[in-house]
C-alpha cells in the first residue's frame, strides 16, 4: 500500500506543479516576466531547497524527458516553417550553425578558464554545452510574443537554431570522452564525423517525413488520432535516428519541415494539438531542470557562470554572428538582433547531464553554470526580444493578426479545406473588398438561419461565413476576415500609386526610407516576390522603411500596381524616443 501512495502523491505533485506553472503564467505574461522562467521558478521551489522538499536527481530521467521534449519542439518547429522561406537562407544559416558554433565555444572556453580556473578541456566543455542556441526555446519566445519577423532574418534564425544541435552535442561528447581519458580526435575526425551526423539526420528526417505523410493520406485513422499519431511518429524518427549514429535532433525537424510542407490530411488538427504539446513540453522539461537545480551548489561558481553568461552574450555570440553573416550581406541591424536572438535553454543544461551520466568527476560544475547562464539569458535576452526586434527594425509592423477560424476536415481532399469565419468589425471582409478568386463561398449563418451565398448577398456584420479554399492559402484568407486595425476610411493616411516595376531604391531616395542594400535594386514586383512565402494577392502589404506598399494589380503573380502607405513622421518617433530610458533606445543606436 506504501508503493501505491507514493505512485499517487507522486502523480499529484507532478499534475500541481503543471497546473501552478500554468496559472503562474498568466501573472507572468502580465508582467513581461519570461514564461519559461516561472516552470524553472515552480521546479525550484519544490526541489530540496525549496519549500516543497522533493529530492530529485535522476540526471537519467531528466535526459530522456529532455530528448524527447526537445524532439517534439524542434518537430514543431519545422511544421510551421515554409519551405520557400529557407531556400535563400541555407547557406548563411549552414555557416552560422557550423563556423558560428565553433567560433562561440572557443571563445566562451576561453573566458571559463580564465573565470573558473580550470583546464582548457574542461573550460572547453563548457563552451560547447553553452555554443548552440536553443532552438525550443527561440520558437516558442517568438511564437509566444506574437513577434513576426522580416522573412530573411526569421528565416535564418529558424535554421540555425534548428540545425546546430548536433554540433554542439558532437563537441560536448568528444570533449566528455577527451576528459576521461580517451583518445580524443583530430579536426579531420570531428569535420567527418560532423558531416556524417548531419547528413544522414536529413536523410532520415526526409524519409520519416515522406513516410509520415503517407500513412496519413493513405490510412483512415479514427477521429483524433491523427495528431497523437504524428507526435508518436515524429519521437520514432528521433530515437531511430539516434541509435544509428546521427542527429536525430536535426531528424526531428526535417520530417517536420516535410509534413508542414506537404499536402496531409487533419493538417489543422494536428497543428493546433501541437500548439499544446509544445507547451506540455516546456513546461515538463524546465520544471524537472528547476528539480535538479541545488542553490548551495550554485553559490560557489555564481560569479565566473554570470561572468561567462556576459561574454557570452555581448561577445562570444555577436562576434561569430558578425563573422559569419558579413558575407552574406546583412546589414548591422539585423547581425545585431540575430545575436541577440542567441538564446540558451533547456538544451544547454540537458547537454550539461552528460558529464555527469559519463561519469566525468567534477561533473557538477557544468550544470550548475550552464543553469546560471541559462536564466540570464532568459530574463536579459528572453525579456528584450520583441522590443529588439521593432526597435532594430526586423519585426513586421503588420504581422499577421489573430483570426477565429473553424477548420472542417473533407473526406479525400487534401488541397483544399472547409473553413469558416465570423465577420468582424475592420477586418477587410467587413469593408466589402473583393473576395480572393481562390475562394468559393459555401454557406452562410445569419441569426440562426443558414443561407446559400446567392440568397444572402454581401456578408454582415455578426454573419458566420463558410468558404472552400485551398489549403495552401488558408494564411492568407485569415488576413481577410481578421481584425487588421485600419483606421477608418475618412481618417485613412494618405496613399501614393507606384508601378510595379520602379526600382525600390528610386521609391525609397523620393520618400528618404532607409531600405537594405540588397533589395534597392529590386522592382516593386520583385521586392513582393521576396518577401512573400506565397504568390502575391491583392492587398498584401510589405514594409519599406519607415513606409509600407500594399498590392492593388496582381498579374500572373505579380503586382503590377501598389500603394506606398507612410507612417508617422520622425519627428514623432524622436518625441516617442525621449520620452523612452536610456537603455531602451540602446537597440535603436545599432546600425
Amino acid at each position: 500500500m506504501n508503493a501505491l501512495f507514493a505512485a499517487h502523491a507522486t502523480l499529484l505533485f507532478a499534475a500541481a506543479a503543471a497546473l501552478i506553472g500554468i496559472l503562474s503564467s498568466l501573472a507572468a505574461s502580465r508582467f513581461g516576466v519570461p514564461i519559461l522562467l516561472v516552470f524553472l521558478a515552480v521546479g525550484m521551489l519544490a526541489g530540496d531547497s525549496g519549500p516543497g522538499g522533493v529530492v530529485f536527481n535522476d540526471y537519467g530521467l531528466t535526459y530522456l524527458v529532455g530528448s524527447a521534449a526537445i524532439a517534439i519542439i524542434l518537430f514543431d518547429g519545422g511544421l510551421r516553417t515554409r519551405a520557400a522561406t529557407i531556400r535563400s537562407v541555407l547557406a548563411p544559416a549552414g555557416v552560422l550553425a557550423s563556423a558560428g558554433v565553433l567560433m562561440t565555444a572557443a571563445i566562451t572556453g576561453g573566458v571559463a578558464r580564465l573565470a573558473l580556473g580550470i583546464d582548457w578541456v574542461p573550460a572547453l566543455l563548457i563552451g560547447a554545452i553553452m555554443a548552440s542556441t536553443d532552438a525550443a526555446v527561440v520558437f516558442f519566445l517568438l511564437r509566444t510574443g506574437g513577434l513576426q519577423l522580416k522573412r530573411r532574418v526569421g528565416a535564418t534564425l529558424e535554421v540555425e537554431s534548428g540545425t546546430n544541435d548536433p554540433f554542439a552535442v558532437l563537441l560536448t561528447v568528444i570533449l566528455v570522452e577527451i576528459a576521461l581519458g580517451g583518445p580524443g580526435a583530430d579536426a579531420a575526425h570531428i569535420v567527418v564525423a560532423i558531416l556524417r551526423e548531419a547528413s544522414l539526420g536529413v536523410i532520415i528526417g526526409v524519409a520519416g517525413g515522406l513516410g509520415l505523410v503517407f500513412v496519413l493520406n493513405r490510412l483512415s485513422l479514427p477521429a483524433g488520432l491523427h495528431p497523437a499519431f504524428v507526435v508518436t511518429a515524429a519521437l520514432v524518427v528521433f530515437s531511430l535516428t539516434q541509435i544509428l549514429g546521427a542527429s536525430g535532433f536535426l531528424a526531428a525537424y526535417v520530417a517536420g519541415l516535410v509534413v508542414g510542407n506537404r499536402p496531409v490530411r487533419a493538417y489543422a488538427s494536428i497543428a493546433s494539438f501541437h500548439d499544446t504539446a509544445t507547451w506540455l513540453c516546456q513546461i515538463a522539461l524546465f520544471t524537472l531542470l528547476g528539480l535538479l537545480v541545488s542553490p548551495k551548489l550554485i553559490l560557489p561558481v555564481l560569479g565566473p557562470a554570470l561572468a561567462i553568461a556576459l561574454v557570452l552574450i555581448v561577445v562570444a555570440r555577436p562576434l561569430a554572428v558578425f563573422l559569419c553573416l558579413t558575407p552574406f550581406r546583412f546589414s548591422r541591424r539585423e547581425m545585431a538582433f540575430v545575436s541577440w536572438v542567441g538564446l540558451r535553454g533547456g538544451v544547454s543544461i540537458f547537454l550539461a547531464t552528460i558529464p555527469t551520466l559519463a561519469g566525468l568527476p567534477g561533473s557538477e560544475i557544468y550544470f550548475n553554470v550552464a543553469f546560471v547562464v541559462v536564466v540570464v539569458s532568459l530574463i536579459v535576452q528572453g525579456w528584450t526580444i520583441g522590443y529588439a526586434g521593432r526597435r532594430l527594425g526586423v519585426a513586421l509592423r503588420d504581422p499577421a493578426p489573430e483570426v477565429q477560424r473553424i477548420d472542417i476536415d473533407l473526406p479525400g481532399q487534401l488541397d483544399a479545406e472547409l473553413v469558416g469565419y465570423p465577420l468582424l468589425e475592420q477586418s477587410p471582409a467587413s469593408r466589402h473588398r473583393a473576395m480572393p478568386p481562390w475562394v468559393k463561398p459555401v454557406l452562410v449563418v445569419r441569426d440562426g438561419r443558414i443561407l446559400e451565398p446567392g440568397e444572402a448577398g454581401p456578408l454582415l456584420p455578426r454573419d458566420y461565413g463558410y468558404f472552400l479554399a485551398p489549403t495552401s492559402r488558408l494564411a492568407r484568407l485569415d488576413r481577410f476576415f481578421a481584425v487588421d486595425g485600419a483606421a477608418p476610411e475618412t481618417e485613412a493616411m494618405a496613399e501614393f500609386p507606384f508601378d510595379g516595376s520602379l526600382s525600390v531604391g528610386a521609391v525609397a531616395d523620393l520618400y528618404g526610407l532607409d531600405v537594405g542594400s540588397d533589395e534597392r535594386a529590386m522592382s516593386i514586383a520583385e521586392l513582393f516576390a521576396q518577401r512573400l512565402d506565397d504568390a502575391p494577392q491583392e492587398n498584401d502589404r510589405v514594409d519599406l522603411g519607415a513606409a509600407s506598399l500594399i498590392a492593388h494589380n496582381v498579374v500572373d503573380e505579380k503586382v503590377r500596381l501598389a500603394g506606398l502607405i507612410l507612417e508617422a513622421g520622425p519627428e514623432d518617433e524622436e518625441a516617442a524616443a525621449k520620452a523612452e530610458p536610456w537603455w531602451s533606445r540602446l537597440f535603436a543606436r545599432i546600425g
